[in-house]
């Protein structure tokens, strides 16, 4: 009787085990997660044999999803334990206000955004920086913490994005954006006197939002600092032109999302997003009174100085 029962639930348990679909569906999820992402670094780094109706790439598609499914599919167990460790976790931090749902949604948004944007990246040599021209002057003239510089500031950042700028890890970058804006509608291209070069304060181009290049540099860097950001000049020989610093990887990921999807999306269409990386590894976006949008085409190439106001 003993041996006939262990007999009939082994059968049971072969013929009629429970089959669980939310497996499936977990690892089919997972997979789309990994293979979007892979795709576009594999289709960047790939040469496009130009196939008819873009075969190679619909292939190259059906290829990272099959191979990542099976990889998924042979280490099922150990991958549904930690997805239901990781979905305990975002639950927790949603419901107690720490790293949850929303969080990781966003930043796969902007990751994703970001590599499909493919953003311009120049590096600076360090080694061959000059000496910045009339730096003291330059200094002296970012006066951030005139009364009247730091009024203008926080008066652009009512006038652009206030409704938005409740995230408060994006906020700074944010309102600095709303300063790029209210400057860069304002502003008039005047050159300097004949056969001299004039360095106006930043509360001295307030007046009347006019004057060239070095000027707007001031101006632009001394509102940058004066509501926390962290500007700096680069120079180039015939142009002096202000960057902001927007961090590292993740946070440039941020900025791009921000600019295309968010803020400047008539003006940065169809275009790339223009930053330096320092010999720090920190990004650094265009701010010239060129550009459109904040990360705009630089100029020009070349660097010969830069000017950080920590």
């Amino acid at each position: 009787m003993k041996v006939f029962e262990s007999i009939n639930f082994h059968d049971l348990k072969t013929k009629f085990q429970v089959k669980k679909p939310w497996d499936d569906v977990l690892i089919f999820v997972l997979n789309i997660l990994i293979a979007i992402p892979l795709f576009i670094i594999v289709h960047q780094n790939l040469i496009d044999p130009d196939w008819p109706f873009d075969i190679d790439r619909i292939l190259m598609g059906v290829i990272i999803i099959s191979l990542i499914q099976l990889i998924l599919r042979l280490i099922r167990t150990v991958l549904i334990v930690g997805i239901g460790i990781y979905l305990i976790t975002l639950i927790y931090g949603t419901v107690f206000g720490g790293y949850g749902f929303q969080k990781v949604f966003q930043d796969y948004g902007y990751m994703v955004y970001s590599m499909t944007d493919d953003p311009n990246p120049q590096d600076i040599v360090i080694s061959k920086l000059l000496p910045f021209p009339n730096k003291s002057d330059i200094i002296k003239a970012i006066d951030f913490n005139n009364p009247r510089v730091r009024n203008f500031a926080l008066t652009a950042t009512t006038l652009h994005f206030k409704d938005i700028v409740g995230q408060k890890e994006h906020r700074k970058m944010i309102q600095c954006f709303a300063v790029f804006k209210e400057i860069r509608n304002r502003w008039n291209y005047v050159n300097d006197p004949k056969g001299e070069e004039y360095i106006a304060t930043a509360s001295e181009s307030l007046i009347h939002f006019s004057g060239d290049c070095d000027d707007h540099a001031i101006l632009m860097a001394a509102c940058i600092r004066s509501i926390g950001g962290t500007p700096r000049l680069i120079h180039t020989g015939g142009h002096i032109y202000p960057e902001m610093l927007v961090g590292k990887k993740s946070e440039l990921e941020a900025a791009v999302y921000i600019i295309k999807e968010v803020l400047f999306i008539t003006e940065s269409k169809n275009k790339e997003i223009h930053y330096h990386i320092d010999e720090r590894g920190q990004i650094w976006l265009n701010l010239d009174y060129t550009a459109r949008y904040p990360g705009g085409p630089f100029i020009s190439e070349e660097i010969l100085g830069a000017l950080t106001l920590n």
